[in-house]
């Protein structure tokens, strides 16, 4: 849909646009630049690993709003976003290379409420299927 979609165009279990999403470490440069989490978790490999982590992971808040995407871009305004929430269930490991790693994001209508609020449930998952966020939700006001 390229404008906010009406809230009767709108129909419970109705899956949205998958859209795919790749992070790179360039991607984690910048975003630690933008929000200062400077965490070693975040660009060094032998800590990461050192504290059991499979490598270098994306910052759950950048995963987090990445994932939102795939809601703000069916609805066409990201201000219909009311509300959203996430349980962060693995984490987002990105290569040192070129190619980074691509998310999977999905995302279905669960409910439509008389008040012109529809709840979206959203999955993200990693090529190999692990899913990285669990319960997540997005509100969003359609007219």
């Amino acid at each position: 849909m390229s404008s906010v979609p009406t809230l009767d165009e709108v129909e419970v279990g109705l899956d949205l646009p998958e859209l795919i999403v790749t992070l790179t470490r360039l991607d984690l440069v910048k975003y630690a630049g933008a929000s200062g989490d400077f965490n070693v978790i975040h660009w060094s490999q032998r800590l990461a690993t050192a504290v059991g982590l499979p490598g270098v992971i994306a910052h759950g808040m950048l995963t987090m709003a990445v994932a939102a995407r795939v809601v703000t871009q069916w609805v066409g305004d990201p201000g219909c976003l009311e509300h959203y929430s996430v349980r962060f269930s693995a984490p987002v490991p990105v290569p040192d290379d070129d190619r980074g790693i691509a998310i999977t994001l999905r995302a279905r209508v669960e409910q439509k409420q008389a008040d012109g609020r529809v709840v979206v449930a959203v999955t993200a998952a990693l090529p190999d299927g692990t899913a990285v966020l669990s319960g997540a939700r997005a509100v969003v006001r359609l007219s």
